[in-house]
């Protein structure tokens, strides 16, 4: 084997820069934590998944570290089966934000697995976060935080929680080093998507701590009812054009089963990109999930619906939700539903240069 001293010197040079990046930056979190004498708001995206659950409890256990208060906070449901047994089996406090009476009663806000407020979050928009911790791409020059770590070439936010704790000597439980690695393990699909060497030594501290019981029960929940009706829509309403699966499931109550539907069709034999929409509430709801390299689903989703609605995502997985107030008073469901699916499937084979026509 030979080693190049110039190659290895660049990369102590490198780490070192890294390490007082980091360093400056955790000092900068400490003085707003402990510029918060009413407590600190950690606002997680809606429907929180593992990794935004798992990131939020980690910033909570920063801020009580640093002597402060704060209280977890979130919008829309907790649905996924997976996502109700980590906050059940860990007996997490979590808040949804219709039972917050007033946010500016908090000192600050930090934002978490989201970077705008109103995008993907139910903070409003008049309201700037003080701290965002986020890996989902957006536009930087958008984000007026005062303290801000986004970084979308790491696979989840539990990676950079992790470093933050490792760098400021906090005690990892067997409870928090479990949601942390099951947080890296959903987002980067169990280690097969936008994996990074940051995202393998997260899990390599995370891995011999964490409670390997409760993570096979949180893995393994009971499928709900709900989920496994979606799935069967989901299944018979398929429509398939070349590797593309478009499906409308109707009317739901839980907007976690879509992308539980979208992962079991990506299993399809010729199948690399697959969406999943439903109606929920005033929304459409859309999740899609993605296997083909030449396509950035986060950014096809944004060009179809982000003018009418809200989009976005990674490569592989990506999220839209389009208001029904853009169909008028259409108050039969047959026609809104077929409304919606017109306006899915046209939008979406635009935004990935398919001519609008009947599916095949």
């Amino acid at each position: 084997m030979v080693i190049n001293p110039t190659v290895v010197v660049a990369n102590v040079a490198i780490d070192s820069l890294y390490e007082i990046e980091l360093k400056k930056k955790l000092r900068m979190l400490r003085k707003i934590i402990e510029d918060a004498p009413k407590g600190i708001a950690i606002v997680t995206q809606d429907n929180p998944d593992p990794d935004a659950i798992a990131s939020a409890l980690s910033l909570k256990k920063i801020v009580e570290h640093f002597g402060g208060v704060a209280e977890i906070i979130y919008g829309g449901e907790i649905g996924h089966e997976e996502n109700r047994a980590l906050v059940n089996l860990l007996g997490l406090s979590l808040t949804p934000i219709s039972k917050v009476r007033d946010l500016r009663s908090y000192s600050k806000i930090a934002l978490i697995e989201a970077s705008i407020p109103g995008e993907n979050n139910s903070l409003p928009k008049n309201i700037s976060p003080d701290i965002v911790i986020d890996h989902h791409p957006v536009d930087e020059s958008k984000v007026k935080a005062e303290y801000r770590d986004i970084r979308p070439e790491v696979g989840a936010t539990s990676t950079i929680l992790t470093e933050y704790l490792v760098h400021l000597g906090i005690e990892i439980t067997p409870e928090l080093a479990t949601a942390l690695l099951y947080g890296i393990k959903t987002d980067t699909n169990d280690f097969t998507r936008g994996t990074t060497a940051q995202d393998l030594r997260a899990v390599a501290v995370l891995y011999p701590k964490a409670d390997h019981d409760l993570l096979m029960k949180i893995e393994t929940p009971v499928m709900s009812a709900e989920t496994l009706d979606v799935l069967s829509e989901a299944i018979r309403n398929r429509k398939i054009r070349g590797s593309f699966l478009l499906t409308n499931v109707g009317f739901i109550r839980d907007r976690d089963t879509l992308p539980q539907a979208a992962d079991h069709l990506l299993r399809l034999e010729g199948i690399s990109t697959v969406l999943v929409y439903g109606i929920g509430g005033d929304v459409i709801h859309i999740s899609g999930r993605n296997r083909d390299i030449r396509i950035n689903l986060g950014e096809v989703m944004q060009k179809a619906f982000g003018n009418i609605g809200s989009a976005g995502g990674h490569a592989t997985a990506a999220a839209a939700k389009i208001p029904l107030g853009l169909f008028g008073g259409v108050k039969d469901k047959a026609s809104l539903l077929k409304l919606a699916e017109e306006a899915v499937t046209d939008r979406f084979f635009r935004a990935v240069g398919i001519e609008s026509e009947e599916e095949k």
